[in-house]
């Protein structure tokens, strides 16, 4: 499953690459009965609290929380959080941490960074629900959310579509070639209340990436991107995965109470409120996480302790609208 010659100067040139097939449909069953059983709990907590009328159980996985939004937007988008987490990767079970480690994903990884690979707590799991800006996010590179001495090291994201990504419900587009170019300006509190590159700041070329289920889109920390309004009556459930080398700055084997406003912001690693670790490590294979136990504590511990983030001191969109 390494990537190809022409995969990697690809991804180097254009800032992406897609490979299909990466995950097939057993090692994707695990995740999305994870996902139903969160919607099944947090559903039946918000019917008991008289926030819900339907649980919609005879739904199938693709559109069961778009019918529990149709009755519903706020109890979705409250199902929708307590996936999503206070810091992003809110669910840390061990199909997760199976995700994370797929060997078929690890292969195309080493094929970008080496064989030292360093995975990221910094996940995510995306519902985009039909017809709703909430599911919407603006045009950002995801060097914006680190810090500064982080831009000039590779951090790779991969964007794993659960559901096939279309037009139609709100595929990924990317700009190719724009990473080439450094970071753009940010601005904060944009569109959803994300950051977000101004309009005329974002360069040209923009394309859209319809990809099937189970295919994985490899990004560079530095390539712009988007996604828009799904306008069908599914999900477009998604997740995000990251991975960098040990040359790119880290929290592994860091306590999280280190992270302190005292601390030199370019001590610390790229996001420190999230807990990195490493996957796999031919040169010291004892420092390797190896099972899901260990994910979920490392994880855990780094949630409550509640590392301070430094500010990366992006203009809010609101004070750039006043300023003009």
């Amino acid at each position: 499953m390494s990537l190809t010659k022409q995969e990697r100067d690809q991804f180097q040139s254009e800032g992406y690459v897609v490979r299909a097939g990466v995950y097939d449909e057993a090692s994707m069953a695990p995740i999305r009965r994870a996902i139903t059983a969160v919607i099944d709990r947090e559903a039946a907590q918000l019917q008991a609290t008289g926030r819900l009328d339907r649980l919609c159980r005879e739904a199938p996985f693709e559109t069961r929380l778009a019918e529990i939004a149709a009755v519903s937007l706020d109890a979705a988008a409250a199902i929708g959080s307590v996936l999503v987490g206070k810091m992003g990767g809110g669910f840390r079970g061990p199909e997760m941490f199976a995700m994370l480690t797929h060997p078929p994903l690890l292969s195309c990884i080493e094929s970008l960074i080496g064989p030292e690979i360093i995975g990221s707590s910094v996940y995510r799991i995306r519902p985009k629900l039909p017809n709703t800006a909430r599911g919407e996010v603006p045009w950002h590179q995801d060097s914006g959310y680190f810090l500064k001495h982080c831009d000039q090291f590779m951090i790779v994201t991969c964007w794993v579509p659960l559901v096939d990504a279309t037009l139609a419900n709100g595929c990924l587009y990317v700009i190719p070639g724009a990473h080439r170019h450094g970071i753009y300006r940010h601005y904060s509190g944009g569109h959803g209340g994300f950051l977000e590159i101004p309009a005329e700041d974002l360069p040209a070329g923009a394309i859209p990436l319809e990809m099937p289920a189970g295919a994985v889109l490899f990004m560079t920390n530095l390539t712009p991107h988007a996604s828009f309004t799904n306008r069908t009556a599914g999900v477009r459930w998604s997740l995000d995965l990251r991975y960098q080398s040990p040359d790119a700055p880290s929290n592994v084997d860091e306590a999280p109470e280190s992270y302190t406003p005292e601390r030199d912001p370019v001590t610390m690693a790229c996001f420190p409120p999230e807990a990195d670790f490493v996957i796999r490590s031919p040169s010291n294979p004892g420092r390797e996480v190896r099972t899901a136990e260990q994910f979920h504590a490392l994880r855990e511990r780094y949630e409550l302790a509640q590392p301070y983030m430094p500010s990366r001191g992006w203009t809010r969109l609101a004070e750039r609208a006043a300023a003009r």
